[in-house]
């Protein structure tokens, strides 16, 4: 590029040191010199210089390809990006699905397996009531059994002491007691009856309430308080 410069400056030379034409502004220069020194000018010029001319004359012609080219790769991106959320879209409405199905079916597992821990807990507080109730029925007659047999020792005694002349005041006095006896003896059994049935139904109201809470705390149709009370009834009237 140094030749370049030098040899513009030798023609700025020439055309200042030129003699000037009468009445105008023009001069006369050497042509020999300055194609030369244009020849040179050219010459040094390099490559790259003409290159970038072919890109001049080119700029809208590489423009255009180059937006075309943008516009395509554009184009090629958004589809591909719709292509892909399209993709990951279905793929998200599967797992949802899926995730769904699975939940239904883990609920209804559970479900199922809750009635059947509830069905266990009635069958076993069923069992419990019933075992409850025969035992209590048995106490009862025996206690009965007992009071009876009390009760007819008693008037066999009475009977037999007034019976003999010489001890019908001791025998009124004797009867008396046993009766009295028996009564108390009778009572005392009654209410060891009745302590050791309500002993046994308020475990079985604790088992049961353990029962309900273990298998989700009694799913909504076991609602309420079982009163065991009221489902076993006892007579000690021989009702």
């Amino acid at each position: 590029m140094y030749k370049v410069f030098e040899a513009i400056d030798e023609l700025v030379t020439i055309v200042e040191e030129a003699r000037g034409l009468p009445m105008t502004s023009g001069c006369v220069v050497p042509r020999g010199d300055v194609l030369e020194l244009l020849d040179e000018i050219r010459d040094a010029l390099p490559a790259e210089v003409d290159d970038a001319q072919d890109v001049l004359d080119r700029k809208d012609e590489i423009i255009g390809s180059a937006e075309h080219q943008a516009e395509q790769a554009l184009s090629k991106a958004t589809m591909e990006a719709e292509n892909a959320i399209a993709q990951a879209r279905a793929q998200a409405e599967s797992l949802i699905a899926e995730a769904g199905a699975h939940a239904d079916r883990l609920v209804a597992d559970a479900r199922d397996e809750a009635d059947r821990a509830a069905a266990a807990g009635r069958a076993e507080y069923e069992s419990l009531v019933g075992r409850s109730q025969s035992e209590a029925d048995r106490m009862l007659q025996a206690g009965r059994e007992s009071y009876e047999r009390a009760v007819a020792e008693g008037r066999f005694e009475q009977g037999r002491l007034v019976s003999q002349t010489e001890v019908v005041q001791a025998a009124h006095a004797e009867s008396a007691r046993v009766l009295d006896a028996t009564a108390e003896e009778a009572a005392r059994q009654r209410d060891e009856c009745d302590a050791y049935v309500d002993g046994k139904l308020a475990e079985f109201e604790d088992l049961l309430t353990h029962t309900l809470r273990t298998v989700g705390k009694g799913r909504s149709h076991l609602r309420g308080p079982v009163s065991v009370s009221a489902a076993v009834p006892f007579d000690y009237d021989g009702g």
